[in-house]
């Protein structure tokens, strides 16, 4: 697939496309050579997630200058540049001033769009299935008389099927006469009726529907899904089904598995995806894994009140009249509206606990249970940054006035688990995937994340820290110090590993990880972490609004 066939400006095609690339190229060595000697590998994501945006006037301007662009009074468009510090290069886009508005969002009430009909917890065979002949509806071209789009062909009229442009995730939203094709051939067809200007037909895409694109191991394990437009009916597959429901395909390949990424790649932007359509919509999943599957079938019976379609092992030809290929994401475990709609992630919190029946909202408060003491939850670890003096910390948070629970994640049994979480007020853990359960305690419950040794601020505050936060708990941070790290027993006092955690860093993210996240246990100051859980007890003890 080529990423850029034409441009179709209203000024000259060869000019304007060689201007903006040399434009591209000329900000984005600018870029790189005046900020990477500044930019550190712990803030990588911060310049990921916040691509540049220029204004792209500014630039014609100056290659108006040079003899690459002729003079235009075109409306100004949007210029991003994302940048990956790793390997000094850049990537140039150019949108439309409309592009990230492309999907409409419903007015539900919050409240209407949360509660699911009683008997969406059982899933219909599939999605409302025609029997008849298939229909042809008409397709909706998104009409945009300014839309210029700079990878893929298609009429200067109408905006691409798909949205390329983001640093974390690719979607695409098709309306029409939309075929969606599995086993075989791995495709999605949108037929464009023949009476349409056949530019209209000639878009292609390749794109892997799974919200973390810059992550190459994760992307390694999901299939590629290709798109295109077909002029006319004759060269389409035939259907097999009629779906009168919307659908939306997505892959649970990647990490999934991943408590962590479970909830960042798929549950949430599924929810922020689907969730608007209250039930009736028609999920196809890529890389469908039954395990995956039945661990979060609670969620899935919530958002969909239709069985699964496994995109990989079906060879019907589905036939849809919208078609949403991708999720929606902003921020690993966070909802930023207006991006989100008029969803929060307090919506998912609160979706979180219809689907596993958890009972407590709110934590131990002394005026209303007394007698009864607060319970404190260690999440253990069965591999790495393992409590290695629990035998220790328990009694001492024993006498400081709690009743302490200890337990591991369960792997497949997510609802056991939740309940335990879920019955406690304060959840410690070292920093890892296993903190993602916080998302079931009572709002207002603290959490407190354990951060090993190693420059791990900056990992923990964005990845933990300020999602808990988001969804409305309290929190605490614990760093230990050189003498409560197991690496003292690997390496000596001055090695780089304490001297100079910087040059580890420096040798990328799987060094990092390997000193800092896999060889790394946490002996913590008995004394020393006795003041955080007192700090706890204080913060539960207070009155709440």
């Amino acid at each position: 697939m080529k990423l850029a066939k034409k441009f179709r400006p209203p000024v000259e095609p060869r000019s304007f496309g060689s201007g903006l690339i040399v434009g591209c190229f000329l900000v984005s060595m600018t870029y790189v050579l005046t900020s990477k000697k500044d930019i550190g590998k712990d803030q990588l994501s911060v310049y990921r997630s916040s691509p540049l945006v220029l204004d792209a006037s500014v630039l014609f301007r100056f290659m108006t200058l040079v003899g690459l662009l002729q003079a235009t009074s075109a409306k100004a468009l949007q210029l991003t540049l994302i940048c990956d510090v790793d390997f000094g290069s850049c990537l140039c886009f150019c949108l439309d001033e409309g592009h990230e508005q492309a999907t409409e969002e419903s007015n539900l009430e919050r409240s209407e769009a949360i509660e699911m009909p009683d008997d969406s917890s059982a899933a219909a065979p599939a999605s409302d299935v025609l029997s008849e002949e298939e229909s042809s509806p008409s397709t909706d071209d998104n009409s945009d008389s300014n839309g210029i789009h700079c990878l893929v062909d298609g009429a200067a009229g109408r905006k691409p099927l798909c949205d390329v442009s983001g640093y974390r995730l690719d979607t695409c939203d098709l309306a029409g006469d939309v075929r969606v094709i599995g086993k075989n051939s791995s495709s999605v067809v949108l037929v464009v009726p023949p009476d349409t200007s056949s530019t209209d037909g000639n878009e292609s895409w390749q794109i892997k529907p799974y919200p973390r694109k810059y992550d190459s191991s994760a992307m390694a394990k999901v299939r590629p899904l290709n798109l295109r437009s077909l002029n006319g009916d004759p060269e389409a597959p035939r259907c097999s089904i009629n779906h009168t429901v919307p659908g939306i395909l997505f892959s649970t390949g990647g990490h999934c598995g991943n408590c962590f990424h479970d909830f960042a790649d798929v549950l949430i932007p599924l929810f922020q995806t689907a969730i608007p359509f209250r039930g009736r919509v028609q999920f196809i999943i890529i890389n469908h894994q039954r395990w995956w599957m039945q661990k979060y079938r609670p969620y899935l019976t919530k958002l969909s009140s239709y069985d699964a379609i496994d995109f990989d092992n079906d060879d019907r030809v589905h036939c849809f009249e919208h078609v949403i290929v991708g999720l929606r994401a902003q921020r690993d475990l966070m909802i930023h509206p207006p991006n989100g709609g008029n969803y929060s992630i307090m919506d998912f919190v609160k979706l979180t606990r219809s689907a596993y029946s958890l009972e407590r909202d709110r934590p131990w408060a002394p005026d209303q249970q007394p007698g009864n003491k607060p319970r404190l939850l260690f999440i253990a670890r069965g591999g790495t940054r393992k409590f290695m003096n629990l035998d220790e910390i328990v009694p001492m948070a024993e006498q400081v006035g709690y009743e302490v629970v200890v337990s591991e994640p369960d792997f497949y049994d997510v609802a056991r688990f939740a309940h335990i979480v879920n019955s406690c007020d304060v959840m410690v853990g070292v920093h890892g995937a296993g903190l993602t359960n916080f998302l079931f305690l009572p709002t207002d419950a603290i959490v407190i994340q354990v951060v090993p040794l190693g420059k791990l601020d900056w990992i923990a505050t964005n990845f933990y820290a300020e999602p808990a936060m988001g969804m409305g708990l309290r929190y605490l941070e614990y760093n230990i110090t050189v003498e409560e790290s197991t690496l003292t027993e690997l390496y000596p006092r001055d090695h780089p590993v304490f001297a100079n955690p910087e040059s580890i860093h420096n040798q990328g993210w799987f060094k990092l990880g390997d000193v800092y996240l896999k060889q790394q246990n946490v002996k913590l100051d008995v004394s020393r972490f006795r003041s955080v859980l007192v700090k706890a007890l204080g913060l539960l003890r207070e009155k709440r609004d």
